[in-house]
């Protein structure tokens, strides 16, 4: 059996005095791939910071089997100043969990740690671009390069796909498919579709956690788990399907 990494047991969270999370319970395995669905407010992004130890749940058990360090992070939004003169390199190495300042960490080992990251998702020709000329994907490829160049047990992935182009984000899965074979995952998506191929099981996170052993999940379910979010299906002609309204 797989190693448990970090468990949460009925976990309630929120902020200044108002509820988001109820009763939560999830345990994070090595090697898992859970994709986070649930409407927007439903608490994903709670849910992502509890794990982080950004936030403490106001009720509930917390344990941690890992380091704070063993969890690489890609945030929805990477907030960096594009005229702080640091390069793509510069920013990748920033990730290393050494305490040491970012010129003493340039060593030989290190600095081929950058290189080997930074090919593994398709971007050393980027490794002396100034982060201010990237474009929104170049700059959501380094950050993911940042995010696991320390080679966590957990990544977390808040909707990685948001400033990446169509080519990308296939190519962003297949990277993950592969990470996975060393570590667990946790990605916050709104299409589940698109994801069903790569993931292993689903949380639909709305208010309460839904926990479902597989990756595909249908609109039914859905409904059960109070989680109203599109379906996307795949076909010659490319369409969705939603929920008919029923006007009375």
């Amino acid at each position: 059996m797989n190693q448990l990494l970090v468990t949460l047991k009925n976990v309630d969270a929120g902020y200044a005095g108002m509820g988001v999370l109820k009763d939560i319970s999830l345990n994070i395995y090595a090697k898992d791939f859970i994709g986070i669905i649930g409407p927007n407010g439903g608490g994903k992004t709670t849910l992502l910071r509890i794990i982080l130890e950004l936030i403490k749940p106001s009720s509930g058990i917390i344990e941690r089997y890992i380091e704070k360090d063993d969890i690489g992070f890609l945030p929805q939004v990477s907030q960096f100043d594009d005229k702080f003169p640091i390069t793509v390199s510069d920013v990748v190495l920033s990730g290393m969990t050494s305490g040491l300042k970012l010129k003493k960490r340039k060593t030989a080992l290190t600095q081929q740690k950058v290189e080997e990251t930074l090919d593994s998702i398709g971007i050393t020709g980027l490794k002396n671009r100034p982060i201010g000329e990237l474009s929104g994907g170049e700059l959501q490829r380094t950050m993911l390069a940042r995010a696991i160049i320390s080679s966590p047990k957990i990544l977390v992935l808040d909707e990685p796909n948001t400033y990446v182009d169509n080519k990308f984000e296939q190519e962003l899965y297949r990277i993950l498919k592969k990470l996975n074979e060393t570590m667990a995952i946790l990605l916050v998506t709104h299409d589940v579709g698109t994801i069903s191929p790569y993931i292993k099981t689903i949380a639909c996170v709305n208010g309460s956690l839904y926990y479902h052993t597989s990756n595909e999940i249908s609109s039914d379910q859905l409904k059960v788990y109070n989680c109203p979010i599109e379906m996307v299906t795949h076909g010659t002609v490319p369409h969705r399907v939603i929920q008919e309204h029923n006007d009375n």
